[in-house]
């Protein structure tokens, strides 16, 4: 276990000083992660809409019943009917609660659709940043290999004679940045 935890540990410390050295590789994973949060925000407004509208429709229907157990309740006072009177008032007594039941509801579900945009706005406006700073990053990345391209080091190359851009010495470069990647795994394996 011991050496998989100082492999990872290498590693991590590795990941880390690759992107202190690519700062624009770490806003671009945070820019994901904010559009992510930004997608999971739109569709819980979505469900959250689609809730509202269960809970209005359900009021209204509740309302419409109402309104007829209360015809009712007339109807059968006029009728001198008191046993069916009792159990109509009983009826629009249970409609009334659960009426009153749906509308707490709304104004919840009304209470999180405003925070969910509020929300959706903030990550919004986060991710407008960010994107502007990735923007100023590259921006400063390609001035960067613009003045070096342009500068002294293209037509004496790298100060040694060697091609920056020769894709032999990449592949050089890169075989031999794995051979010491290899001789530090087995050195800490002993």
């Amino acid at each position: 276990m011991g050496l998989f935890e100082d492999l990872s540990r290498f590693l991590e410390t590795r990941l880390d000083e690759f992107l202190k050295a690519n700062p624009h590789l770490e806003l671009w994973g945070l820019e994901d992660q904010l559009r992510g949060q930004e997608q999971d925000a739109i569709r819980l407004l979505g469900d959250l809409k689609r809730r509202e509208k269960q809970l209005e429709d359900s009021i209204l229907a509740t309302a419409q019943d109402i309104q007829r157990w209360h015809g009712r309740i007339q109807h059968a006072q006029t009728a001198n009917r008191p046993d069916l009177v009792k159990a109509a008032q009983e009826r629009e007594a249970t409609l009334l609660r659960q009426g009153n039941q749906y509308w707490g509801q709304l104004k919840g579900v009304k209470d999180q659709i405003e925070q969910t945009r509020t929300l959706q706005k903030e990550i919004h406006d986060r991710r407008r940043e960010l994107k502007a700073k990735i923007a100023e990053t590259q921006a400063q990345r390609t001035a960067q290999r613009t003045s070096w391209d342009t500068g002294w080091a293209k037509t004496t190359f790298d100060g040694f004679g060697r091609d920056p851009m020769d894709p032999l010495e990449e592949s050089f470069q890169r075989w031999e940045t794995e051979q010491e990647l290899e001789e530090m795994k087995r050195g800490m394996g002993r």
